[in-house]
């Protein structure tokens, strides 16, 4: 399910001081939805948060209007989902209770007393809501928007949604592939030049002594010692080729390519990466890999790691659908 701005508002930002900047307001019509419009007000109260995180984020006036401008779009196609899920929700006679928004604040709370490591209370939550230029009835509207979503979700999408062992396999696969590339690796390259003036017989010269230190490497000799006799890259020659352990996806792609498939202490082919106008082929020799669980050990996660995919393509489709049927005039 999409992430909700408010929510990262409520966990994250109770730590933060500042006044909030004000503005005069224009009123205008930013959208239609069928007969109802959606105002620049609604707009500007729903992207409160979204306006705070970019500010914190930079100081350039330049920076700050693109990136408003791309939220304001973004979210303007948000709050028209909103008004046709509205629609729904009233067709089908969903209503929630003051109970029901009182809990989804608790939850709130209770994410942030989690992720924060102190005490955090619903008081401490509407406090901060206040302090950041939104009332405590507009938060509560939020929370509800949240909740009929959820309903609806249930109603309309969930009986669209069938998740077999093979989907948690993929999510798991995928899962697994990015917990490696979070993982810091350490990785032993040997670097062979090839200058930018190279002739062809010197190019050829230097993939021959490429593929030569790969075979001696996969024949058992030293890599530590190739690396110190072959290595170009001077700054590693005395750690065995290594910089330390260091997030994969820091490295150049094609390198990050070779890691996600060589088993730890495997010799890679010579790999062609650009270093300033000229070439250089490396080999690599991780030394270990991300320690993730086994399929086995996780399968209840991955089911339910597949089923909220599948929600969320399923929504975004049911979405579509109820679109061609309404008429929507976007003015921003």
């Amino acid at each position: 399910m999409r992430t909700r701005l408010w929510v990262a508002c409520a966990v994250a930002a109770l730590a933060l001081g500042g006044p909030v900047a004000r503005a005069s307001i224009v009123e205008r019509v930013v959208a239609v939805v069928g007969e109802r419009p959606v105002l620049w007000t609604e707009l500007l109260h729903r992207a409160a948060v979204g306006r705070l995180q970019i500010r914190m984020q930079t100081h350039d006036l330049n920076v700050i209007s693109v990136q408003e401008q791309e939220m304001y779009k973004e979210l303007l196609d948000r709050m028209i989902d909103d008004r046709l899920e509205e629609q729904q929700a009233d067709k089908a006679r969903i209503s929630i209770s003051p109970e029901e928004i009182d809990r989804g604040i608790a939850n709130i709370a209770t994410q942030a007393q989690q992720q924060q490591g102190r005490a955090v209370s619903v008081a401490d939550v509407l406090d901060e809501v206040r302090r950041r230029g939104m009332s405590e009835q507009e938060f509560r509207d939020e929370i509800r928007r949240q909740i009929v979503e959820g309903k609806l979700i249930e109603l309309r999408v969930r009986p669209r949604v069938r998740v077999t062992d093979q989907d948690a396999h993929a999510s798991y696969q995928h899962w697994v592939q990015e917990l490696k590339d979070r993982e810091p690796v350490d990785v032993r390259i040997l670097a062979v030049r090839v200058p930018v003036s190279a002739t062809k017989v010197q190019v050829d010269a230097r993939l021959a002594l490429a593929q030569e230190l790969v075979q001696r490497a996969r024949d058992g000799e030293n890599f530590c010692k190739l690396v110190s006799q072959y290595s170009d890259d001077a700054s590693t020659r005395d750690t065995c080729g290594s910089r330390g352990p260091q997030a994969i996806t820091t490295l150049m792609p094609a390198i990050q390519d070779a890691l996600r498939v060589l088993k730890a202490g495997a010799i890679s082919d010579p790999i062609p990466v650009s270093a300033g106008q000229d070439q250089v082929l490396v080999i690599l020799m991780p030394l270990g890999e991300a320690k993730v669980p086994a399929y086995e050990a996780v399968k209840d996660e991955m089911l339910q790691k597949a089923l909220i995919d599948g929600l969320d393509r399923a929504r975004k489709q049911w979405l579509k659908e109820l679109r061609r049927n309404v008429y929507v005039d976007v003015r921003l």
